[in-house]
């Protein structure tokens, strides 16, 4: 018999669930479901007997996804795309409830409280940032999560365990590290149904679909320009955090590794020691981290197993743990970029606040529902609880060090300059749309004026210059080097400029005549 506080847990579930869909469904038609509307185009491109990964949808994103992604999308290319946005919108729905119904059937709930927590963790779900995002964009992350969550659990009947790993890895190569999870929990034959399945679907596609195969397996699968800026404060992953930093092109690629290498190593050692210790719920939530830190790009849609991970922390013994959670799952909620940028003492201190949530992941990997945690619980010896203790101590101060740091001069890759070739894209050039309006700010008394556009991951500067400008250059950071904003001259004698970063916490532009010298400097950035 269901207890009324379930019953009611359920009813908010049900309202804030039509609610969200209700403000998608508000959104303007092209804001509206961006992802699952590149996932219609291209299906139906490729069913009208065009290329799969030629098609770039009105927003400029074409279709990323191994080809046998678009073989089981082909019956949305038949449906009415309004249709077809419904329908999305109540799987992800379901796909909530499927994870907190899988999670509740591992025994992590006591059993006289299990349908009150069950139909909690679905609410929480839903209304964490993650969720929100695959319902905002129409993205597929929430169908791989729960898949992989249910297969990683041994939910399913036992002669297909790991199918449905392999078949999440035939969509999106990211789950290809559960695998692995499998291997090192001695669950042999599930990895090999996995990777059964994930190359029966790939051999599937090779003969359904062999020209976007060979161009998948050849070349889009390792052009990450198609996914878009990887250094946007969007890419949660490490791969993003060193692109950040400004981390030199011929070092990124084998730091990048070896994190990773790091983080997964430790990671799946973990889980497989927690397998072992009867707590797989733990263990299949900590590699999904894992994927997430490793990953080259990890958006916010892609960040639920954190959140999962924050809910199990949360629901722990131990304050510690209980800390912890509800720290993660505060970062994973809030931009602590955007709300302490006001207050952050120092660049590094800014660069930590923007990068919370691959600290917070990378931390979870290493420590979390590890060392740390367990001696939170009193389960280690004195020995090994004293070790535990000096891990934190070193991730504290590690922390402590970059934000006391200034950014690297290499840092702020985000920053793009645009050129007259964007004039006739609003987002880029938008403070004056005609040749009256430019030439009313340029008459100003002032060498440049200039608007803002802030955005979630990015500020975007566009402005007017006078005569008296010749040269504009911008620093993301103090040390950082110069970079060239062009002027564009839009209108006969009207010169425009336009650029994005990250941040103009600490940036500086500044406009030199034609001599060289600088006439103007700007620190704190306003409209106007």
């Amino acid at each position: 018999m269901r207890s009324r506080a379930a019953v009611a847990l359920w009813s908010v579930f049900g309202v804030t669930a039509l609610v969200s869909a209700a403000l998608v469904l508000r959104r303007p038609a092209a804001e509206r479901l961006s992802d699952l509307h590149i996932y219609y185009g291209a299906v139906r491109q490729l069913q009208a007997g065009g290329g799969l990964y030629s098609y770039v949808a009105e927003n400029g994103g074409p279709f990323t996804y191994p080809p046998f992604a678009a073989i089981l999308l082909g019956p949305v290319g038949l449906l009415s795309e309004t249709t077809v946005q419904f329908g999305w919108l109540t799987a992800t729905g379901a796909a909530v409830v499927v994870i907190a119904v899988a999670l509740g059937r591992t025994g992590v709930f006591p059993a006289h409280r299990r349908q009150v927590a069950v139909a909690a963790t679905a609410c929480v779900l839903l209304l964490s940032a993650p969720v929100q995002s695959n319902l905002r964009f129409g993205q597929v992350s929430i169908f791989l999560v729960a898949l992989a969550f249910v297969d990683g659990l041994a939910l399913t009947p036992a002669r297909v365990r790991g199918a449905l790993i392999g078949l999440a890895a035939a969509v999106k190569l990211t789950p290809l590290i559960f695998v692995v999870y499998l291997l090192v929990a001695g669950r042999w034959r599930d990895a090999a149904r996995s990777v059964a399945v994930f190359v029966g679907c790939a051999l599937a596609a090779a003969v359904a679909l062999p020209a976007e195969s060979r161009t998948f397996w050849t070349a889009a699968m390792f052009d990450t320009s198609r996914i878009g800026n990887l250094a946007s404060l969007g890419n949660h992953s490490v791969h993003g955090m060193l692109l950040r930093l400004g981390v030199p092109a011929d070092t990124l690629p084998l730091l990048w590794a070896t994190l990773v290498a790091v983080v997964c190593g430790v990671a799946l050692l973990r889980a497989r020691q927690l397998c072992h210790d009867g707590r797989s719920t733990h263990a299949v939530v900590l590699v999904g981290c894992a994927s997430v830190a490793a990953s080259p790009v990890s958006w916010t849609h892609h960040q639920i197993w954190p959140v999962l991970a924050a809910m199990l922390l949360v629901g722990a013994r131990g304050v510690a743990q209980r800390v912890a959670g509800g720290g993660l799952l505060a970062v994973l909620v809030l931009s602590l970029g955007v709300l302490l940028s006001r207050v952050s003492p120092t660049p590094g201190a800014q660069f930590v606040f923007e990068n919370a949530r691959t600290v917070g992941t990378v931390a979870l990997c290493l420590v979390g529902f590890g060392g740390v945690a367990v001696a939170a619980a009193g389960a280690l010896p004195a020995s090994r609880r004293r070790g535990s203790a000096r891990a934190v101590v070193a991730v504290v101060a590690a922390l402590t060090v970059v934000a006391v740091q200034p950014l690297p001069a290499g840092a702020d890759p985000t920053f793009k300059a645009y050129t007259g070739a964007d004039l006739d894209n609003p987002r880029y050039f938008f403070v004056c749309r005609s040749e009256p309006q430019c030439g009313a700010l340029g008459a100003a008394a002032r060498p440049i004026v200039f608007g803002l556009a802030t955005e979630r991951t990015k500020v975007r500067v566009n402005g007017v210059v006078d005569g008296s400008v010749a040269r504009l250059e911008y620093r993301s950071a103090p040390g950082g080097p110069p970079r060239a904003v062009p002027l564009v001259e839009a209108y006969p004698g009207q010169r425009l400029f336009s650029f994005r970063s990250a941040t103009l916490s600490y940036g500086r532009l500044v406009a030199y005549d034609a001599g060289g010298a600088p006439i103007a400097t700007y620190t704190e950035f306003r409209s106007g």
